[in-house]
């Protein structure tokens, strides 16, 4: 039985009370986002808490597990989509500014470790490269990293930084070279065009990473939870 606890307070970047679920009592801080306008609550649902619920009891990692608000940002189109990305980097500032400080205080760790799965992956990867200094590795699980499709067309520098697989060719940080980053699809994923793409922009930057191609597996639950529990292992 894993411990859980949740979180409610009004955030001050989203002018909005928001929740987040969190499991365990110590370890590593796991920033873990929900798919494509998922709640706070479907990692849990969906059982990818389960399949790492041994390394949460046994105190290798804590699991957090924030609110999304895609319905505001990205898949918002009651608004230009300029405000959808202004949306998103509230959202941004909400997870620099109040949820790492809170996983980072609770656990003793000065780095957290990102993941997600499907649009979750692409939270997980643009939080990342934006805030290397902050982030020791990357679990991407079906990821998809251009985010231009969500824009109708529109483009300017706010969608660059948070659009990883343009921005992250002219960024020279150099912790982005001790980071651990797992970029995970397969054979039948939608999104692995986005995932092999991404590797070969990893690679050109010299920027160790392990793309992992599992085969006979869709775009689905049941590949994640195989893969969440091997990612945490190498640890």
């Amino acid at each position: 039985m894993v411990k859980e606890e949740h979180k409610k307070w009004y955030s001050p970047n989203l002018s909005a009370e928001i929740d987040m679920l969190i499991f365990g009592h110590g370890g590593i801080p796991i920033l873990l986002f929900p798919t494509s306008m998922g709640r706070y609550f479907e990692n849990k649902d969906f059982k990818l808490i389960d399949s790492v619920e041994g390394f949460i009891n046994e105190g290798k990692v804590k699991v957090y597990c924030p609110d999304g608000i895609d319905k505001l940002s990205w898949y918002n189109k009651s608004i230009h989509p300029a405000d959808r990305v202004k949306n998103h980097i509230w959202y941004d500032k909400y997870l620099l500014e109040e949820v790492a400080p809170l996983a980072r205080h609770e656990t003793g760790h000065s780095k957290i470790i990102t993941a997600g799965c499907s649009f979750g992956g692409y939270h997980a990867a643009n939080f990342a490269f934006r805030h290397p200094w902050l982030v020791s590795h990357m679990f991407s699980m079906s990821g998809a990293f251009d985010i231009t499709g969500q824009l109708d067309g529109f483009y300017n520098d706010d969608v660059y930084f948070n659009n990883p697989v343009d921005n992250l060719m002219n960024n020279s940080n150099p912790e982005l070279h001790y980071m651990k980053i797992v970029l995970g699809t397969t054979d039948r994923d939608m999104c692995r065009p986005d995932n092999e793409n991404l590797s070969k922009i990893l690679t050109q930057k010299g920027i160790n990473h392990w793309l992992d191609i599992r085969q006979n597996a869709d775009h689905d639950w049941p590949v994640w939870r195989e893969m969440f529990p091997d990612y945490i292992a190498q640890i």
